[in-house]
C-alpha cells in the first residue's frame, strides 16, 4: 500500500507512487489554468445564450440576439442586385456592340466580367484564359465553334457533351484503339496532318496520308483541314493545337479519339451574367489580336 508523504525539496505531497526511485508529486493545477478555464467556459455559456448553437430535428436554437446567417446572406444579395440594377439592366437590354460601344457599361463588363471568369472559367482555362493542354485558349481566333458573342453565349447556355437537353455535341473517332486504322496508318496520316500547319516537301509518305485524311477525316475537318464551325472540327492548318502538335500528341489523339466536356452555365449564370461573360472574353480576343 503506497504511504502519502511530502516532498522534502518542493513541499508537494507525493502521490505514493514511486518508480526506479522517482517519485510522483501530487503538484497543484496552476491557478492561471482554471482561470483558463473558468473564462473559456463562461464565453461559450455566453455564445450558447446569445448565439444560434444547437441543432434540433428541423431547426437550431435562434439565440437571444436572433442572428440568422441564411437571411443576412439573402439581404446582402438583394442590396447587391440593387446596387447593379441601373446598368445590369442595360447590359440586358442592349446588343453586344453597344454594350462596348458605352465606356461606362464597358468599363462595368471588363470589371464583373474578370470576376465571373475567374470563379467559374479559370480552373479550366486559366486566369488568363490561355487555356492548356485539353483546354482551349480564349484569347485567339481559334474558336471550335466561333467567336463572336452570339456563338460564345450559346456555347456558354448549353455547354459541349454536357447533360443540357440543347447542348453541343463533338467527338472524335479512336481510329487506332477502335481498329479504323492501323499504327502506321495513323503515324502516316498524323505526318500529314503536321504538314498542314507547317509545309514539307511532297513525298509519297504525304500523298499516303492525304489520301487516309480525304477517307476518314475530312468529312469533319474539311478536304482542306481547315475545320468546321459547325460540327466544332478544329482547324487543323493553323498554329493552334488543344493537345498538341507534336508527334507524340498527335498518334494519341488519333489513336485514342478526343471528346471535350464543357458545363452548360444557363442554370448557373443569368443571361446578363452569360452576356457579360460573352462580352468580355470577346474583348480579350480582340486584345491578343492587336
Amino acid at each position: 500500500m503506497s504511504v502519502k508523504e511530502r516532498d522534502p525539496l518542493t513541499g508537494h505531497q507525493t502521490t505514493g507512487h514511486e518508480w526506479d526511485g522517482i517519485t510522483e508529486l501530487n503538484t497543484r493545477v496552476p491557478r492561471a489554468v482554471w482561470f483558463f478555464v473558468f473564462v473559456t467556459h463562461l464565453w461559450a455559456l455566453i455564445v450558447w445564450v446569445l448565439m444560434p448553437t444547437w441543432p434540433l430535428v428541423t431547426t437550431y436554437t435562434k439565440g437571444l440576439l436572433k442572428i440568422d446567417q441564411r437571411e443576412e446572406v439573402e439581404e446582402a444579395v438583394i442590396e447587391a442586385n440593387l446596387a447593379r440594377a441601373d446598368w445590369s439592366e442595360q447590359i440586358e437590354a442592349l446588343p453586344a456592340e453597344g454594350i462596348m460601344a458605352d465606356p461606362a457599361l464597358a468599363l462595368r463588363v471588363n470589371e464583373t466580367g474578370h470576376q465571373l471568369f475567374g470563379d467559374n472559367c479559370a480552373g479550366c482555362h486559366g486566369l488568363d484564359a490561355a487555356g492548356g493542354p485539353g483546354f482551349p485558349s480564349l484569347t485567339d481566333a481559334a474558336w471550335l465553334w466561333g467567336g463572336d458573342t452570339d456563338t460564345i453565349m450559346e456555347t456558354l447556355r448549353v455547354g459541349i457533351n454536357s447533360q443540357h437537353s440543347e447542348t453541343r455535341f463533338a467527338q472524335m473517332l479512336a481510329f487506332g484503339r477502335d481498329g479504323i486504322l492501323t499504327r502506321d496508318q495513323v503515324r502516316v496520316v498524323a505526318d500529314y496532318v503536321q504538314s498542314l500547319s507547317n509545309p514539307q516537301p511532297a513525298s509519297e509518305r504525304l500523298v499516303e496520308g492525304a489520301e487516309i485524311f480525304a477517307a476518314n477525316c475530312a468529312s469533319c475537318h474539311g478536304e482542306d483541314g481547315a475545320g468546321n464551325r459547325d460540327l466544332g472540327a478544329p482547324n487543323l492548318t493553323d498554329a493552334f493545337w488543344i493537345y498538341g502538335g507534336d508527334d507524340e500528341s498527335l498518334f494519341t489523339t488519333i489513336h485514342n479519339g478526343r471528346k471535350g466536356w464543357m458545363p452548360a452555365w444557363e442554370d448557373r449564370l443569368s443571361l446578363t451574367e452569360r452576356k457579360i461573360l460573352a462580352v468580355y472574353l470577346h474583348e480579350r480576343r480582340q486584345e491578343a489580336d492587336r
